[in-house]
């Protein structure tokens, strides 16, 4: 009976000294992706994955078109999370371009910068974006970041839209419509490297066209100063040659109204989980504690700045 009784107070002790469940958890979780064949979509998926182990809350991933359809989610409250690039962002918290009015935003973390993709068949005649005028192009889905970064740097290149026949496609579509030659290239914007186009590049031959340091710089003074030029490493996608690119940085976002503690929570699982998601999405590998707090421009979730600072304790 003294065994029984000891044990019976061991156990009411080991409870009572278990962490309660965050009271946001009980609520669900829902992470505004993208194409399923895209990073954002995995990233979400793996997070959501790391939060449902750990956490116990109900959290899943919503396929969207992009950034301009997570902002939206986002700032409606259908959303807690989102991924998002940061010329699209600039335009949410401005109340410009797809956005009618300025959404309650804040941002949790500055994740990897997203590289612009202008992808064409191997043995395609086209070696330069100003040379897309006249003919079928994708710039990208409705509701995209895509559709955003693509009209951009046409008009970089003083190529008007109008003089493209766009077609406005999402990645999955974007593919398989330039393996069956119904288009001539398609843009996209995407963490290094993107699945769907891995898996392209893996059955067909293509080539990615480069983005000039002067286009990117033209692009970057007429548009919140958010693009940098960069390099394909060689081997993406098979190629045997680096081109020069244009990047955007994307952050992991939320809403204003969101409690503190879930983006205290879901942050440090982020972090605490990071070589583990990055197994699955190497984009992953690049979160850094000390470049995530940049993300002008848009500001820090409260319980982002609280998550921050214990962090450096």
């Amino acid at each position: 009976m003294l065994a029984v009784f000891a044990a019976a107070l061991i156990a009411l002790g080991v409870a009572g000294c278990a962490p309660s469940r965050p009271s946001w958890t009980e609520h669900p979780l829902r992470i505004a992706g993208g194409s399923v064949t895209g990073v954002y979509y995995d990233y979400g998926t793996q997070l959501a994955k790391v939060l449902r182990r750990d956490l116990d809350v109900d959290a899943q991933v919503i396929e969207t078109n992009g950034s301009v359809d997570n902002l939206h989610l986002v700032g409606a409250g259908q959303a807690q999370l989102g991924f998002a690039q940061s010329d699209a962002i600039a335009d949410a918290v401005a109340g410009t371009g797809d956005f009618d009015e300025p959404l309650p935003i804040r941002a949790a973390a500055r994740l990897y910068d997203e590289y612009v993709h202008v992808v064409v068949r191997a043995d395609s005649g086209i070696r330069s974006v100003s040379e897309l005028a006249g003919r079928t192009v994708s710039l990208g889905g409705t509701g995209s970041g895509v559709s955003v970064v693509a009209r951009r740097v046409l008009e970089a290149y003083q190529v008007p839209a109008g003089r493209v026949r766009d077609v406005g496609l999402g990645l999955d579509a974007s593919i398989a419509a330039l393996t069956d030659g119904r288009i001539d290239a398609f843009f996209w914007v995407g963490g290094l490297p993107t699945p769907g186009i891995e898996r392209l590049a893996g059955r067909l031959p293509i080539r990615l066209l480069s983005i000039g340091p002067d286009v990117v710089e033209r692009a970057d003074a007429a548009h919140a100063g958010v693009y940098r030029s960069a390099e394909f490493p060689v081997g993406t996608y098979g190629s045997d040659e680096s081109t020069v690119a244009m990047t955007v940085p994307n952050y992991l976002v939320t809403s204003a109204d969101v409690p503190d503690a879930l983006v205290s929570d879901v942050l440090a699982e982020l972090f605490s989980a990071r070589a583990e998601v990055a197994r699955s999405v190497p984009a992953a590998a690049l979160l850094d504690r000390r470049l995530a707090i940049f993300t002008d421009p848009i500001e820090l979730h409260p319980g982002a700045g609280e998550y921050y600072r214990d962090s450096r304790r």
